[in-house]
């Protein structure tokens, strides 16, 4: 770096800090720093982190130079805690080249900050490193989407026939091979599935009757024919770490009026923000796409409303190596959506009485539409 150059910095542990990841391209579980700066108008970068990673990141890593702290040992030595010590060598690293200025995301861990302010440097944070760069899938990036919303549905129709090809006791609850059908059974189905074709998953969303009443309960206990079971499924690929996300709703046995009513205009409502996604449009020009539809079947929207059958969330997220990625679908949300956008479409209602309706797919943003990634059923029967 010449005097006086600024540099951009990303430190962390990249298979938690997603940032970092997206811009080295490889994952460790010890501490790391990105350096990047620029130099004869040609883009330099290093990367610092333990000395045992170095063969593996100089053969993967995207990134100019690889270097341990140790290459950037400060005059009073290193801590023999790896955080600390990486943020004391990256510190050191832009003293000696001359650096007098950092620009830094919004993740920078502060003993990283803290270390670049002893030598006298200043930090700007910019906060749209790692959004906007992160936004604009690559090819590459969508097909790895491609593969997890695939291996996602797969899971999706193994638990929604289970709901649907239950049998019924007296009582009207589910059974599965002799046994009582619970949110618990069927979520384990889910992991022992998408664990067996290497993806790990949080706990998904099986929320029966009353349960889907709340758009986030998980659902417990025994599942009852009759009653819209909420099935939400949001595994990552451990080879990729690309996330896939879907929702159904299945109901076991008669589907009444009430529900099919709830579930049209779920659907009208979900096609309607998928017509109005393209490139250029703002995130809350879709979300209203849905609302509107919503309202004109006669239900309320926004928490205010949720004493009654209503849409209480908003329309989708932006998805790639994190589950909830920006931009939100929601009122307010003035980002324009870009090519490449990876988007959920998720309308839902809910009401506290009877329920809950979601149905959720992924889209990728085009210049003048969206690509749909999923080829699943949206109806209430899988049976």
């Amino acid at each position: 770096m010449n005097t006086h150059k600024t540099a951009t910095v990303i430190a962390g542990i990249p298979s938690k800090n997603m940032t970092l990841y997206h811009r080295i391209q490889f994952g460790v579980g010890d501490p790391a720093a990105w350096i990047g700066w620029e130099d004869d108008k040609e883009e330099q970068s290093l990367l610092i982190l333990r000395d045992i990673e170095m063969e593996r990141a100089r053969v993967h890593a995207q990134v100019g130079t690889v270097a341990c702290p140790a290459d950037f040992t400060p005059e009073g030595g290193l801590s023999g805690n790896r955080e600390e010590a990486t943020a004391q060598a990256l510190a050191e690293a832009l003293h000696r080249k001359g650096c007098t200025q950092v620009i830094a995301d919004r993740s920078l861990p502060l003993v990283f900050a803290e270390e670049i302010r002893r030598r006298n440097i200043s930090i700007e944070c910019d906060l749209e490193i790692g959004i906007t760069d992160r936004r604009q899938k690559s090819v590459k990036e969508i097909a790895a989407l491609r593969t997890s919303q695939e291996a996602t549905e797969v899971a999706m129709r193994l638990a929604c026939e289970m709901v649907a090809q239950a049998t019924v006791d007296s009582d009207g609850h589910l059974l599965h091979e002799g046994s009582p059908l619970t949110s618990e059974r069927v979520r384990s189905a889910i992991d022992l599935h998408l664990s067996s074709v290497g993806f790990s998953t949080p706990q998904s969303i099986v929320a029966g009757g009353s349960d889907g009443g709340d758009c986030h309960n998980l659902g417990a206990g025994v599942l009852r024919t009759g009653e819209p079971v909420i099935i939400d499924i949001f595994p990552r690929d451990v080879g990729t770490l690309y996330n896939g996300d879907c929702t159904r709703t299945v109901v076991h046995g008669t589907i009444s009026s009430e529900l099919q009513h709830m579930h049209d205009a779920v659907i009208e409502a979900k096609n309607a923000a998928e017509a109005a996604t393209r490139a250029g449009v703002t995130a809350e020009s879709v979300h209203m796409a849905a609302i509107e539809v919503i309202r004109r079947h006669g239900f309320g929207v926004g928490i205010d409303e949720s004493d009654r059958c209503a849409m209480v969330h908003g329309t989708g997220h932006g998805i790639g190596l994190e589950v909830h990625e920006p931009p939100l679908l929601d009122v307010g949300v003035t980002d324009m959506l870009v090519p490449g956008d990876a988007l959920t479409i998720e309308p839902g209602l809910y009401s506290k009485d009877i329920g809950g309706i979601r149905v959720e797919d992924m889209v990728i943003v085009t210049e003048n539409s969206c690509e749909n990634l999923n080829r699943l059923p949206q109806g209430l029967a899988w049976a």
